[in-house]
């Protein structure tokens, strides 16, 4: 005859540590990325573009009878407000890469 294969299960009851574990959090600061200065840089060169927008805006004609070159073509909305703008823009490209 041959052997047959018998296997046992053995049932145990679960039990619970007698050792209680406990979970330490441990809160890591985190640095903010950009500090107080970069911020207010960032918002004054946002403030200058605003700015220089608002400088280049206008040049409505009184009358659509009538073409003043002065009010499109005048210096301060070809000159002056792409400065401020520019100015703006390279304020808040500092602001960004100043650490």
């Amino acid at each position: 005859m041959a052997k047959e294969n018998i296997k046992k299960v053995i049932v145990t009851e679960k039990t619970e540590s007698k050792i209680k574990k406990s979970v330490v959090h441990a809160e890591v600061p985190v640095e903010m990325l950009f500090k107080r200065i970069n911020y207010i840089l960032i918002l004054a060169g946002i403030v200058l573009i605003v700015v220089g927008f608002i400088l280049m805006s206008g040049g409505k004609m009184p009358s659509p009878d009538v073409w003043d070159d002065q009010l499109i073509y005048n210096p301060v909305k070809t000159l002056v407000s792409p400065i401020v703008i520019l100015s703006g823009l390279v304020l808040v490209l500092v602001a960004i890469f100043k650490k």
